[in-house]
């Protein structure tokens, strides 16, 4: 036990406390002996190694970190690992800001290579100026940074107060993630789940990488309406086709309108010529076709947007694709365009962008006169990459996709299924899974053109001539991993034969980063690495994360687990709000509205802002003022409170403490017995917001009304009066400090080592029945209510004869209900003392409240 301060602050704790934690593995996974029945896991969410963490991840993980402690404090083995992603575009965009450089995988090697540029976000450097630098060059930058990053997210992680195993933490980047990435995909691919597929697939140009669905966003943009004439086969006159996007009229394959649709259901079946190109192209019929969307039929390009894949493939259309990974028009113009007048114009459009095309096409239309009418401006929703800054386009590449329940209606209910097997909370998040799941429209993409990531573990042969064989991959052994196809070699073959006819080719694609982000429950947990590990932690008991990757994350969980193991990978999960700002906007580094937490922490301390984190439900929205965080500042105050009172409790004489027998004393250990239960069963529920109400709203109590009531009695009081109101204090700050324990950790293991062994956070949480055997089964818990209207009715008659409230009253007359006057006698000499009332009644009346009938302030003479 340390000494109390003579003034207790919570300035300086976190340092103090941190190191002690550390010496003292206060947190550490207790491995030896545990089984599955005594361990308590938790999925942490591995952050983005890159860039700042903001106030919305100390927001979620605060929430996490109060459910670990009290798991921890209830007798649980609590295995709370941390994780890092490290890889995907974040880190490569960050790296190539922060250094200057690009990787050109073309380049070879450099040795002891210096970046041209260190520090700050480098965003004032223009891509053009970025020097190329080798793969190898470019991912050593990568693994540089991303280990700088972490380092500094780890020290606000501890200085935040997070109860984590540090020894339990991964990298998705390191090559025991790099291993369990590889042989789960491996697997996947032995069983049929994942595959290789020629498709449209969405692009973004600037990052030259394919985009799954999930990770795509509309985004409202300005376009505009182009009424475009197409030619009746038979000269029966034109059809007006009201298009956005003219420029890739060369690519169209059809025009398509609904079924139902009186105006164009003679024509099924009929064929048109398309203006400029002189291309014939059918009429077809499809329900997704729109009758109330500009003329009501539409031109079916390859490809436009996501719906125009669906016609290609549900209606077997051909393909004409005109662009090229880079967004721009491709050299040659399709094999259908085959007049002269076609293939000029195609010439003029070619290698131009898809703005300057789009202007070539109209001045083109308008010059033929086959655009009709004024073309009209609008707004509409736009596919863009959640991280990109361009409109995405849609091109044919070769991809690796896992099955995810699209085309796979048994897998799909699987899925479904597992989603309402999982314990929400809150419980209205799971419609957003399952909204989800019943909305896909195609397989999960994972492949990605990228360089810092996990290299999909997969060579080609290549045939006589020199060309790739995809349909006959080359695997690795389990043994052999983890392997980069870009420079290891498979079985069977040697080095010179890279590249070569008869020899094979490397896969130079990476896995998405939610292709090993979906295993963390493997990763941290040590699947196929470490079995005993994994047979005590797995399924997991939580998983936490943000509402914003329930689509992303949490399906891609479950669904690796499905497929792997056929179970569901936890059995809780618990969905965080967003933090919004002043304005009640999301918060988010896109909108550059984000409050980076290190100096609020520094200003505030972290037990404050805990407080305000643990303040709010999970599943709902918080918002955050910078200039007027009143919440923080309610949490600090509630810190020093419990400083200042736990000081004022421990200053009693304690040497004959033992029993309670005081009415008031054994009412407020009925109360707080009362509490502890309420709050134990909102922990059990994951409400930890309630928790913290309930125990916050009694200590208030216990300050304002029981210390005052008792003071006297346990300064001046003697025997058995005196050592039950001590004892009934001391047991109250022992329930308080470990009920606020998971809440406020520094100031509760402060005050902890004042007056007991060891820490607070290893110390059991607290149980109704300790208490209530102190208090006695008749103890009656109302009484202190009672007695706490009495003396706010005392003060106010003080506050209303605009005198002190240590003036002395001679008399003092208080009126009670009849079923209340009897227990309130029972307190009436501790009501005296606080109210120094020299001659205090209590009688009976015809009223609902509590109320002073009569009172006698001394006056001085």
């Amino acid at each position: 036990m340390s000494a109390i301060p003579e003034k207790p602050a919570l300035e300086g704790l976190e340092a103090k406390w941190g190191q002690v934690w550390e010496a003292q593995g206060t947190y550490a996974f207790e491995r030896e002996g545990a089984s599955r029945n005594d361990v308590y896991s938790i999925d942490t969410p591995p952050p983005t190694a890159s860039g700042s963490l903001h106030v919305g991840h100390v927001f979620s993980y605060t929430h996490t970190d109060t459910v670990a402690r009290y798991k921890r404090m209830t007798g649980n083995r609590v295995f709370y690992p941390m994780g890092w992603d490290d890889n995907g575009l974040p880190t490569e965009r960050r790296v190539q800001n922060y250094y200057g450089v690009r990787c050109d995988p073309s380049l070879p090697y450099v040795a002891d290579f210096k970046p041209p540029h260190e520090g700050g976000d480098g965003k004032s450097i223009k891509a053009a100026d970025q020097v190329p630098v080798s793969r190898r060059n470019f991912i050593e930058l990568c693994e540089r940074l991303t280990i700088e990053d972490e380092r500094q997210f780890e020290d606000l992680w501890r200085t935040l107060g997070l109860s984590v195993d540090w020894k339990q933490s991964y990298r998705t980047i390191g090559s025991d993630s790099l291993r369990a990435s590889q042989l789960a995909f491996m697997r996947n691919v032995e069983r049929g789940e994942a595959y290789q597929a020629q498709a449209p697939t969405l692009w973004d140009v600037t990052f030259r990488t394919a985009v799954a669905q999930a990770e795509l966003e509309d985004r409202e943009q300005p376009g505009a309406y182009h009424s475009i004439a197409f030619h009746k086969v038979d000269g029966s006159g034109d059809l007006l086709i009201d298009t956005t996007r003219p420029e890739l009229l060369a690519a169209c394959v059809a025009l398509v309108a609904h079924p139902d649709d009186e105006r164009y259901r003679d024509l099924f079946g009929t064929t048109v010529r398309t203006p400029i190109f002189d291309v014939e192209v059918p009429i077809v019929a499809h329900h997704l076709a729109q009758q109330d969307k500009g003329t009501g039929i539409a031109m079916v390009c390859t490809f436009g947007d996501v719906t125009d894949v669906i016609w290609w493939r549900e209606l077997d259309l051909p393909n004409r694709a005109i662009l090229g990974f880079d967004g721009r028009i491709i050299a040659d113009p399709p094999s259908d365009i085959v007049s002269e007048a076609g293939r000029e114009a195609y010439a003029q459009i070619a290698g131009k962008t898809v703005f300057s095309a789009k202007q070539t096409m109209v001045e083109l239309l308008q010059a033929s006169g086959e655009l009709q009418g004024e073309i009209r401006k609008i707004t509409h929703p736009v596919k863009f990459f959640e991280k990109g800054d361009r409109p995405l386009e849609i091109v044919s590449t070769r991809q690796w996709y896992i099955k995810n329940g699209a085309r796979d209606e048994s897998l799909r209910e699987r899925l479904l299924a597992h989603g309402k097997e999982l314990n929400w909370h809150p419980d209205f998040m799971r419609v957003r899974y399952e909204n989800w799941v019943e909305g896909l429209s195609g397989d999960w993409l994972i492949s990605r053109q990228r360089f810092f990531g996990v290299p999909l573990p997969v060579w080609y042969p290549l045939d006589a001539e020199g060309n790739p064989e995809f349909d006959k991959p080359i695997l690795p052994q389990e043994s052999q991993l983890p392997v980069d196809p870009s420079s290891d070699v498979p079985e069977g073959y040697t080095e010179a034969q890279r590249g070569a006819a008869g020899g094979f080719q490397g896969e130079v694609d990476v896995m998405d980063t939610w292709a090993t982000s979906s295993l963390t429950p493997q990763l941290a947990g040590g699947w196929e690495r470490d079995p005993e590990l994994y047979d005590m932690v797995f399924p997991f008991d939580l998983r936490p994360q943000g509402q914003d990757i329930i689509r992303t994350w949490l399906f891609s969980t479950l669904l690796r687990s499905e497929l792997e193991s056929g179970t569901l990978p936890w059995k809780h999960a618990g969905i965080s709000g967003w933090i919004l700002d002043p304005d009640r906007k999301k918060m988010s580094k896109s909108k550059g509205n984000v409050v980076t937490p290190a100096g609020m922490l520094a200003q505030h301390g972290s037990d404050a802002v805990r407080y305000w984190a643990a303040s709010a439900k999970l599943g709902t929205d918080a918002s955050f003022d910078p200039q007027n965080p009143t919440q923080i500042k309610i949490g600090r105050r509630l810190a020093i409170k419990l400083l200042n009172a736990a000081k004022f409790t421990l200053s009693f004489d304690a040497s004959g403490a033992g029993k309670v027998t005081e009415p008031l004393d054994r009412s407020m250990l009925a109360g707080l017995a009362r509490v502890i239960k309420d709050a134990s069963r909102s922990f059990e529920s994951y409400d930890h917001q309630r928790a913290l109400e309930i125990t916050e709203s009694y200590f208030w109590t216990f300050c304002d009304d029981y210390l005052e009531l008792v003071k006297e009695r346990a300064h001046n009081g003697t025997g058995q009066i005196q050592a039950s109101a001590v004892t009934a204090l001391r047991t109250a700050l022992s329930v308080f400090v470990r009920l606020f324990a998971p809440f406020l950790p520094y100031a509760t293991e402060e005050v902890w080592s004042w007056f007991a062994e060891g820490s607070v956070h290893r110390a059991s949480w607290p149980t109704s029945q300790e208490v209530n055997d102190l208090a006695g089964s008749d103890a009656d818990a109302e009484l202190l209510n009672l007695v706490g209207s009495a003396l706010i009715g005392i003060r106010g008659a003080k506050t209303d004869a605009k005198v002190s409230q240590r003036t002395p009253v001679t008399r003092a007359v208080i009126q009670a209900p009849e079923v209340d006057r009897d227990r309130l006698a029972l307190a009436a000499s501790d009501l005296a003392d606080v109210g120094r009332v020299a001659d205090l009644s209590i009688v009976a009346a015809d009223v609902s409240d509590i109320t002073v009938a009569e009172i006698h302030v001394e006056t001085a003479e």
